[in-house]
């Protein structure tokens, strides 16, 4: 079994900054690509970004030249800084993962964290 938790979200002011992590533990032989999706209240699950397991980075326009990710595979840990936050990168944020668990196949399952609220309100 895998879990995954974020953490770090919270309540700030607009044009502040959060920095979200996501710890992956358990069965882990090897994680691959990892996003980080957010949920705002009425709307649609959106990916927001993403880094491969070679450390290629994609991020939604919205949050472009905002917000970082990055991964410390040492760590089983992604991070994603968030800067100049906006009223609306208000959400729940997820991570996911696609982790490698068994020795003798080479598939990899994708899980979900349970998530982490980020607040931007003055």
């Amino acid at each position: 079994q895998v879990q995954l938790v974020e953490s770090g979200g919270g309540f700030v002011q607009p044009r502040a900054s959060l920095r979200l992590s996501c710890a992956a533990s358990g069965r882990i032989l090897s994680i691959g690509a990892i996003d980080w999706h957010r949920q705002a209240p009425g709307n649609q699950r959106e990916s927001v970004a993403a880094i491969t397991s070679g450390g290629s980075t994609n991020y939604a326009d919205s949050v472009k030249g905002r917000f970082t990710i990055s991964r410390d595979n040492a760590k089983n840990t992604v991070y994603l800084q968030m800067n100049s936050l906006k009223p609306e990168d208000t959400a729940v944020y997820y991570c996911s993962a696609a982790v490698r668990t068994r020795v003798l196949s080479s598939v990899y399952q994708k899980y979900w964290g349970q998530g982490t609220q980020v607040t931007v309100s003055s």
